[in-house]
């Protein structure tokens, strides 16, 4: 064998030391690009016929957040059916899911490339991907060697699954998982707000208390209803969705509570309300500002009593629901207006929610731009959606004023911007391809541009780093022209491109 025992044992020492802890999985896969040399390397789970990255190295950060689906990437669909240690051609003309995702290489043509499925018994439950540049990077590893690997991965990641388990309902904390089959969002993010988030969700999912959920528009506030309902007891019943903000007066009292036939004009039969539909289930009550004062009374009897009564019926039925509501207001502001019940704001508020805004997760944007790139692709068709490093920068340079929302939108414009101008399926997201109305001025605007303080760091970090994206544009993407056009050495562009984030 080619391994010595010191760099086996180091990979058990990484695998078992700190078994909780994030960063355990991505030391592994570090150790594991030194000990097999190679290019690139990505250690993912197995979920819902999907591939979810864990941790990465030598890919683009963006790769965290893409969901790859098995039916979409027949090389990631191989490494799950082998069984076994899988060796592609260097020439394989299956594509590669990472194409375009390795900095510094445009194409992944040519290369060595292994997978590794793993397994908990019979089970599959993740794969190791490793790519190097090579054609024949990997020859002098033998299939033995590679799978005494797999089998310390696999059962350091069954262990890790485990824990979480025990720890909470999900099987993995920094998502709640959808499914790939039916196109279920999730909720993408590994910064701490949003870990604390899904920590809170945890918690009171476990319960039966209702939930007042609050956030900014577009921060995700119906993922936060959907993650709870789904961690619940009642996770096997209905989650009814109802927009209080869409809601005409004249009508409101029967979607909640329904009617009987003859209760008013055009009321031809019984209809059952939400409240009834959801019974033994969850009601989610998105705006709940937005309710009338005498509707907010009736609403605050179910919560008290736990029985409804339909439009034009005496009689009162039981029913056992749980209500999740979710508002952008600050309804204690509300309550001091007149305009919301205090009764009602403390019954709804038993454990509140806060939604971060973008802005205060920068970290989890790019990883939400390549969800929604993968999300993309699948859609139209494309081979791939690639975010170049400009692009990565110049989106987390942006104050995302529309939260998640806006960004989702502005990725799908972007692709339909880049699609027209491209000649082939393989899509490449530029600065420019972020245009409003075919205008020069980027829908992402700079901080720097901005009107509120910054320190002299942070502006000076922005000046250059709209400076480089500016020169490299120009230069059509050459580096050493654009520190030519910047009268900068090419390796001190490429230091201060990395500090900035301009380049992996």
């Amino acid at each position: 064998m080619s391994f010595s025992t010191e760099a086996l044992a180091k990979i058990a020492i990484e695998l078992q030391s700190d078994i909780g802890h994030p960063d355990r999985f991505s030391r592994l896969i570090i150790t594991l690009r030194e000990l097999l040399g190679c290019d690139a390397s990505a250690l993912l789970r197995y979920e819902a016929h999907q591939f979810i990255p864990l941790a990465i190295d030598g890919l683009a950060k963006d790769v965290l957040g893409r969901r790859f689906a098995l039916q979409a990437h027949p090389r990631l669909e191989a490494i799950a059916r082998a069984g076994d240690i899988v060796r592609f051609p260097a020439d394989s003309t299956l594509p590669d899911p990472y194409d375009g995702l390795i900095p510094g290489q445009e194409s992944l043509k040519v290369h060595a490339c292994l997978g590794l499925p793993l397994f908990a018994g019979q089970n599959l439950i993740g794969a190791l991907t490793l790519d190097g540049m090579d054609a024949h990077q990997f020859d002098s590893h033998s299939d033995e060697e590679l799978r005494l690997i797999a089998a310390l991965v696999s059962g350091a990641l069954n262990n890790a699954l485990l824990i979480a388990r025990l720890e909470s309902q999900n099987v993995l904390m920094t998502n709640v998982s959808g499914d790939a089959t039916t196109g279920a969002q999730e909720m993408i993010g590994l910064s701490a707000p949003v870990v604390q988030l899904q920590k809170e969700i945890e918690i009171v999912a476990a319960s039966d208390l209702n939930v007042l959920i609050g956030g900014e528009t577009g921060t995700g506030k119906e993922l936060v209803a959907k993650a709870i309902h789904q961690q619940s007891s009642r996770a096997a019943n209905p989650l009814v969705y109802l927009n209080c903000a869409a809601l005409p007066e004249s009508v409101a009292e029967s979607e909640l509570f329904g009617h009987v036939k003859g209760a008013f004009t055009g009321a031809i039969s019984h209809r059952s309300g939400k409240f009834e539909i959801a019974d033994n289930g969850t009601l989610f009550l998105d705006e709940i500002g937005e309710l009338s004062l005498s509707l907010q009374a009736k609403l605050l009897r179910v919560l008290q009593y736990g029985d409804i009564q339909r439009v034009g019926d005496d009689r009162s039925l039981r029913v056992n629901v749980r209500v999740l509501a979710a508002t952008n207001r600050d309804l204690r502001e509300e309550v001091l207006a007149g305009r919301f019940r205090a009764d009602l704001f403390h019954r709804l508020s038993v454990f509140p929610l806060s939604v971060p805004p973008l802005r205060e997760r920068d970290e989890d944007v790019i990883l939400l731009a390549g969800y929604f790139c993968e999300q993309c692709r699948a859609r139209m068709g494309l081979s791939s959606v690639i975010l170049s490093a400009a692009t990565r920068a110049h989106l987390a340079s942006y104050r995302w004023p529309g939260n998640v929302r806006e960004l989702e939108h502005a990725i799908h414009r972007a692709v339909v911007l880049a699609r027209a101008a491209s000649d082939g399926a393989d899509v490449t997201l530029k600065p420019q391809h972020f245009a409003i109305h075919g205008e020069p001025v980027s829908v992402v605007q700079p901080r720097e541009m901005q009107t509120e303080a910054v320190n002299l760091r942070e502006a000076t970090d922005a000046f250059q780093r709209q400076a480089i994206m500016q020169a490299l544009e120009s230069q059509q993407n050459n580096w050493a022209a654009t520190a030519r056009a910047l009268s900068l050495d090419v390796a001190n562009l490429h230091r201060l491109a990395k500090r900035l984030g301009l380049k992996d």
